[in-house]
């Protein structure tokens, strides 16, 4: 050894070491505090998800208040005079221009036009006009984006439903909250990322589904973690009464290095999924009761949603609940609430739907803006297809009903960096789109990027090829985004 090279040797003691590698150290230990998983293992497709967002995000989180069963946007949103005027003509073959009609009205020889019973005004700065059965959603209307001219193909309820809420009419697709859980994780966590909400109205219903909130093909950690109205909102959270929090934390202890043993062998990432699953289950033990307990509510807030809210399982209880758990950061919140499948008995059903929905929906909307929360969370309300602008079966003014109709519907959404107004209109009849058309890969396209997402790179590889919620088409409708 030369005489350079002993002295740097011997100069190079514990000292010297730890204070040439304290920033070092420093660094890597600030990096696991700011990221835990920083030297976690990943997989490759994480790997790929390691620069989302990919751009500055106008919202954080998304709560999705779907109205199963596609509402009539003719009475809600859509006003025509014109079918008032002619109410019980005929709909003129020039308008319907042989467009596809489903199995329950194909065989009518007429198509009596139907228009809504309900009074319209125009409300907000905007003078947006809404029906008189929404009452509190007119007084939120400034903070309202109303989409008059969404459509899509589906022209029935399962389809239909299927493909809003995970971008293809088929079974075995990422949902849409599946998809904002795999790119951008939740900000909590003691709680997923995606959760679901279920409430049923007195109207007619439409089935919902599991396949709706599925993971599909992306890792069972991702799946939409539902909620029920019992007296345990999360089934099988809770120990037995035979087994404490210290033995349930040894034998998942014990599970996970069993589990460990089993991924070394196979290489199944759904052995991971599973180990991430029962920890969440075993951190969800502490943060669920508190959040799903509405008594410490104060009594305004329980007057602006309404005092069903206070009632387990109502779609006023679920929209509260979708707040609280919003803002303690579970990314994506669906609540599905039925009823409003009004082939026949409209007024009553309709007036029974919003009675159900009006006042907490509304009242979502004001208690997310006096908390500071709306500009960084996305509020989307409507449901899977619009409705038919003449009646279905025998025709009465006190008791109509409309047929699905896939051509043109309505939806709103407020918050999350979309710009209040009305978009999209209609003809005269309410039966085409003349302005603005927006299909629901648009719609799809357009909530991703208001969360910071690119709809054509948040992809993910299986048999072969890379999937996305928006599959192969698709665009970002700028006209919505302020």
């Amino acid at each position: 050894m030369n005489k350079e090279l002993l002295e740097y040797s011997l100069n190079f003691n514990r000292r010297r070491f730890l204070s040439k590698m304290s920033l070092g150290i420093g660094s890597v230990a600030l990096g696991s505090l700011l990221i835990p998983d920083l030297f976690g293992e990943k997989n490759p497709e994480e790997m790929l998800l390691a620069g989302l967002p990919h751009f500055a995000p106008k919202a954080k989180r998304i709560i999705y208040l779907f109205q199963n069963g596609a509402p009539s946007q003719l009475d809600l949103f859509d006003y025509k005079p014109k079918l008032q005027e002619m109410f019980g003509q005929d709909l003129p073959e020039s308008i319907r221009n042989g467009q596809r009609l489903t199995g329950m009205t194909a065989g009518q020889k007429k198509f009596p036009l139907a228009g809504s019973v309900f009074n319209f005004n125009q409300h907000g700065k905007a003078r947006t006009w809404m029906s008189e059965i929404l009452p509190h959603t007119a007084k939120v209307v400034d903070e309202l984006c109303v989409i008059k001219s969404m459509y899509t193909e589906a022209i029935n309820h399962d389809p239909a439903l299927t493909f809003l809420q995970t971008g293809a009419q088929v079974g075995n697709r990422p949902s849409m909250g599946s998809w904002l859980s795999y790119g951008l994780g939740s900000e909590n966590k003691n709680l997923p990322a995606f959760c679901v909400l279920l409430s049923k109205g007195k109207g007619n219903g439409q089935g919902v589904y599991s396949k709706l909130w599925s993971n599909g093909f992306l890792d069972s950690v991702h799946q939409g973690v539902q909620f029920s109205s019992g007296d345990s909102p999360v089934l099988y959270l809770n120990n037995h009464e035979s087994i404490n929090k210290t033995d349930r934390r040894k034998m998942l202890d014990k599970l996970e290095q069993l589990n460990a043993e089993t991924f070394k062998e196979s290489g199944d990432p759904e052995v991971n999924a599973k180990i991430q699953q029962y920890e969440m289950a075993y951190r969800m033990q502490t943060a669920v009761p508190d959040i799903t307990d509405v008594s410490k509510e104060p009594d305004d807030i329980v007057k602006l949603y309404g005092p069903d809210c206070l009632i387990p399982g109502t779609f006023a209880a679920n929209a509260l609940l979708s707040r609280k758990l919003s803002e303690n950061g579970v990314r994506f919140v669906q609540l599905y609430h039925q009823g409003w499948d009004t082939h026949g008995n409209l007024p009553n059903e309709m007036r029974g739907q919003c009675m159900d929905t009006d006042q907490a929906s509304a009242a979502l909307i004001t208690d997310l803006k006096q908390r500071g929360l709306l500009d960084e969370t996305l509020v989307i309300w409507g449901g899977e297809f619009g409705r038919t602008n003449y009646c279905q079966g025998d025709f009465s003014k006190e008791n109509y009903g409309r047929d699905h109709h896939p051509r043109c519907f309505s939806i709103w959404m407020a918050g999350g960096g979309v710009k209040p107004g009305s978009y999209g209109e209609t003809d005269e009849f309410g039966y085409n789109i003349i302005e603005n058309p927006v299909h629901v890969n648009d719609f799809h396209a357009t909530i991703l990027h208001l969360m910071g997402l690119d709809h054509e790179q948040l992809t993910y590889k299986h048999l072969g090829r890379r999937y996305r919620l928006t599959d192969v088409g698709g665009k970002v409708v700028q006209g919505l985004i302020s």
